[in-house]
């Protein structure tokens, strides 16, 4: 039995994996498959990645090419959501700013630097017209735990996640969504580490056989509305309007959509340079 480590998101995109440890499938392939949480995000995940303590993780697709950029030793594997995120703008529910455009100049909670939060900040700041050297600041605060505990405690003005994750957080009066900004890409991405792709190929190969099997047939579970909306604590409503506008993948990244992501990177200046497609994703 293969023992393989991988990192995630505890939150609904991620059930499928779930899935797949519940009913032992990737077990049935010689897999160990151990999940590991990240409930930091994609910055923890590369660092993850970086420190060799999981082998694979599904990270966000700006947030891989980044790191990779910056030099760590991982590649794209598969792209697993192939639909954009839809972030939320949020500030606490007692704050005086009502719209998107009044948070210039003010403090925006992150969870790491490289992280989504951090890059999509960059990119609703660009949208708006805002100079980001000048205008765009940042208090770090780990994980949505700690951006709930920044918005309240006044320690940063405005935090950007998942919306569907965070809409527990607006129905129950602890934060107010005041915009949205969706990511002009696919999501997640599955990545790798180099050593990994390299010394256990047919392993990669089989797990990601496995999981695509359970994310085509995902939206036909019955009573998948009910068992997420049970499970992550959100409105059945609310999961039933996720999953319409969510679509799994089960190919690779296109050369577009790194072209894409790098020349948007750049323009940033997060990334100082771009690199060949074949040093942001493996062809198994």
């Amino acid at each position: 039995m293969k023992t393989v480590r991988i990192g995630g998101v505890p939150e609904h995109f991620n059930y499928a994996w779930y899935i797949g440890l519940k009913k032992n499938a990737f077990k049935a392939q010689g897999i160990d498959l151990r999940w590991v949480d990240c409930p930091g995000g994609t910055g923890q995940m590369t660092e993850a990645l970086k420190q060799n303590s999981i082998d694979i993780a599904i990270v966000l697709t700006e947030g891989i090419i980044k790191a990779i950029s910056d030099g760590i030793s991982s590649k794209i594997v598969q792209t697993f959501v192939k639909s954009p995120l839809i972030w939320g703008i949020h500030v606490a529910t007692k704050s005086n700013y009502t719209k998107v455009s009044e948070l210039k100049n003010t403090q925006a909670a992150i969870s790491r630097m490289g992280s989504g939060s951090h890059l999509m900040a960059y990119l609703q700041a660009q949208k708006l017209g805002w100079n980001t050297t000048r205008e765009l600041h940042f208090k770090i605060i780990k994980n949505l735990e700690g951006g709930v505990r920044a918005l309240t405690e006044s320690e940063a003005d405005y935090f950007l996640w998942e919306k569907y994750t965070t809409k527990p957080l607006v129905d129950s009066g602890v934060f107010r969504r005041i915009g949205e900004c969706p990511t002009p890409w696919p999501c997640f991405v599955i990545a790798a580490t180099d050593s990994f792709i390299k010394n256990e190929t047919f392993t990669l190969k089989s797990i990601l056989e496995t999981i695509n099997l359970i994310t085509k047939e995902f939206k036909n579970i019955a009573g998948i509305d009910t068992i997420l909306s049970k499970r992550y604590g959100q409105k059945r409503e609310d999961v039933q309007a996720w999953l319409a506008q969510t679509e799994w993948s089960q190919k690779n990244i296109q050369k577009e959509t790194l072209e894409n992501v790098q020349n948007k990177l750049l323009e940033l200046k997060l990334i100082s340079q771009k690199l060949d497609i074949n040093q942001l994703r493996a062809l198994l």
